[in-house]
């Protein structure tokens, strides 16, 4: 059994050192927090090699008395708590005394301070945590920090260090949000011999924010400031339509303290509620001013977590103020004028005016352009039987006569029972010259041919037995017309022989499918495709299938589906588009150390960047898939991947998830009827049944269902 023994003093160092410090922008934090509480106006950070190299903070401070020096980097030793009282009242962003021992202990640390007032300076040198005597120097007044060879002596964890560009961006952003907690400090950034930040230090936010985050976002910004219940909220939030892709652009502050809580976000984006497009997401720079009681900072190693006393008050602080922020910006909505300032050129037209005034107003004065009445006992004489001969007679076709010339079927006047109804139809319907009998397969009465011949044709009705029933009919393909509506012979024409109509026998039904050639057997009936009622909403596309159900289909998840499949069959490479002007994207400092260290990947993807400084990715081409306009959130989107190290098969998937999404059909959009038909039978055929995201394409509601909302069943 192992015998349980007290490790050595370095081992232990090493080991809290590990839970401070996790990377170069970890040593960074802890260096320019210390001279924050040190009273500092200006601060000044230099990185090489991402940090792993050199990192240099200074400052001018309040600086550190010659014989604290050796003090200042022993565990535990601090000069900001007391009592245990104090820890629950921490104001300042340093408190647990572990910074210095713990970067000491894996690094070599020079440190070179001198106190205001003092004559001389003094510097102390400190290698794996084992410090050195205390030397006068020459200094300026405040603190110069230098950390050299980060890691030297623990190479468990400085094989697990990112490339250098990688960690070179995470400073860049730490550096961004301590800019922004203190306004009032001139912050300044170098890495590599250039300078990345500089601020001007003079209070105000907006300038931090313009100095840290770029123009672009400093302009898409809306002031907002609020209080209630011990809570002050002040601060910056982006306008509803500057959405952006990620939450990388929220940053919240608590005290002055940078930090991530989930409560801020939610309360955040909980004010942006039936503002903001799905998919996108607030930016911020918030600051939450509380009693240094009502908050615990000693949650989290690394101080990014705290712990509120009172969770409702906070996030009703910042959920109102951000709300009402948003609100202001609206334009001012005019109060409705009183009834008495209402000009009305015209006292009875539009007037508002209560039921009872107005029953007395019109029995008092009763219009006097009342509309006729009808006389009681009047019918009409049109009845059914000539509304049927006048649509068929309206409808006779109109077609050329063979040889160039043309025959006219004259109409006959009205019968004495009819009216002058029928006197708009057209006159005449031009019939074949050289066929004897009506195109549609029935006799007219006369046929006018050319030379003012008239042909009279067979088949007209004769003899006692119609004339007995008052009309004559006359055959036609249309069914059988009254006299009165059938065409009759001008009297003035002369008569012309009849000539006999040839009589072509008829074929029995059960021979007529035996003679179609190649006709064996009857071809299996195909399920009809469904009916297309209509799209509601321009969303949903409502559709009956056969068997009595209603469907419900979404167009844009449909049409997604379709271009997702289409893009993941594809082996190929995406197809790429030229812009005839690059894009700059600014995903902020630490998503484009991301993405330019996978250029390559981007690459493969269909996006050709490249880096054009200060956080800035010049976009030269993008998928074919892709609108232009898309190009930002789209890669903000693939930052967001491989932030969470996903592999590379998935953010593949996940871009062709956004590619199809971008490419798709909107909800809102007007649809040409024959995108819903193609639409409708990839559901119908099965082939679409869910959206890319896993939503659900089409509904059904069966009749059943149906009555049963209306209480029929």
């Amino acid at each position: 059994m192992p015998h349980i023994q007290q490790l050595e003093s370095h081992v232990a160092d090493l080991i809290a050192a590990g839970e401070v410090v996790e990377r170069p922008a970890s040593v960074v934090k802890e260096l320019v927090e210390n001279a924050i509480d040190a009273g500092a106006t200006a601060v000044v950070v230099e990185i090489q090699r991402g940090g792993m190299g050199l990192i240099r903070v200074t400052d001018n401070g309040c600086g550190i008395a010659p014989g604290e020096l050796p003090t200042a980097f022993l565990r535990h030793a601090t000069s900001k708590l007391r009592t245990a009282a104090d820890l629950g009242k921490i104001g300042t962003l340093g408190f647990r005394g572990e910074a210095l021992a713990a970067i000491s202990a894996v690094s070599r640390t020079d440190i070179l301070t001198r106190q205001h007032q003092a004559q001389i300076g003094a510097s102390l040198h400190l290698e794996g945590g084992v410090a050195g005597e205390v030397e006068s120097v020459g200094a300026p007044e405040g603190t110069t920090m230098l950390v050299r060879d980060l890691f030297y002596n623990t190479p468990a964890r400085l094989k697990f260090m990112r490339k250098d560009s990688a960690e070179t961006a995470a400073v860049a952003g730490l550096m961004q949000h301590l800019a922004l907690s203190h306004p009032d400090i001139s912050f300044k950034f170098i890495k590599d011999g250039t300078e990345t930040l500089h601020t001007p230090g003079d209070g105000k936010l907006d300038s931090a924010i313009y100095a840290a985050l770029g123009r672009d976002f400093a302009r898409s910004l809306v002031a907002v400031e609020g209080r209630g219940d011990g809570v002050s909220v002040s601060g910056f939030v982006t306008k509803p339509l500057m959405g952006r892709g990620s939450r990388s652009m929220q940053t919240f502050f608590v005290n002055g303290r940078y930090i991530k809580s989930q409560l801020l976000t939610a309360a955040l984006e909980e004010g942006y509620r039936n503002q903001i497009m799905k998919g996108k997401f607030p930016g911020c720079v918030l600051s939450v001013t509380l009693p240094v009681t009502a908050v615990d900072v000693n949650v989290h190693p690394a101080k990014t977590q705290v712990k509120f006393a009172r969770e409702r008050e906070v996030f009703d602080a910042v959920y109102h103020t951000v709300m009402d922020g948003l609100d202001a910006q609206g334009a001012p909505v005019p109060a409705p004028k009183a009834a008495e300032q209402v000009v009305n050129p015209r006292q009875d037209f539009f007037q508002s005016m209560d039921a009872k005034t107005f029953r007395e107003k019109t029995a008092a004065s009763p219009r006097e352009t009342a509309a006729p009445a009808k006389p009681q006992g009047v019918r009409p004489v049109w009845n059914t039987e000539q509304r049927s001969a006048s649509r068929v007679a309206d409808s006779l076709p109109v077609r050329p006569a063979y040889g160039g010339g043309t025959q006219s079927i004259s109409r006959p006047k009205a019968a004495a029972g009819l009216s002058s109804a029928l006197g708009s139809a057209p006159a005449s319907v031009t019939a074949p010259r050289e066929r004897s009998g009506s195109a549609l397969g029935g006799a007219p009465a006369s046929v006018t041919a050319p030379g003012n011949r008239t042909v009279k044709a067979s088949g007209a009705a004769s003899g006692p037995d119609t004339a007995a029933q008052g009309r004559s009919t006359v055959p036609s393909a249309l069914g059988t017309l009254p006299a009165s509506a059938a065409p009759a012979r001008k009297a003035d024409a002369p008569a012309v022989p009849e000539r006999p109509r040839p009589v072509v026998p008829a074929i029995p039904a059960e021979r007529q499918a035996l003679e179609i050639p190649g006709q064996t057997a009857l071809e299996p009936q195909r399920e009809e495709p469904w009916r297309i009622a209509g799209e509601v909403l321009h969303t949903y596309i409502v559709c009956e299938s056969g068997d009595g159900v209603v469907w419900l289909i979404d167009k844009h998840a449909a049409h997604e589906r379709i271009n997702f499949d289409r893009l993941m069959a594809s082996q190929e490479l995406p197809m790429r588009q030229t812009l005839l002007v690059p894009v700059a994207v600014e995903p902020g400092r630490e998503e484009a150390a991301l993405l330019l260290e996978n250029l390559p990947q981007l690459e493969k993807l269909g996006f050709a960047c490249e880096d054009f400084g200060d956080g800035t990715i010049l976009v030269r081409e993008v998928p074919a898939d892709i609108d232009p306009a898309d190009t930002a959130a789209t890669l903000e989107e693939l930052a967001e991947d491989l932030r969470t190290g996903r592999s590379t098969d998935e953010r593949r998937e996940n871009l062709l998830h956004t590619m199809a999404c971008k490419a798709a059909i909107k909800g809102g959009w007007t649809s040409d009827p024959a995108e819903l038909r193609v639409l409708v039978d990839k559901v119908q055929s099965g082939e679409v049944r869910f959206c890319p995201h896993g939503r659900p394409v089409a509904v059904k509601l069966t009749k059943y269902e149906l009555e049963k909302m209306f209480k029929r069943a």
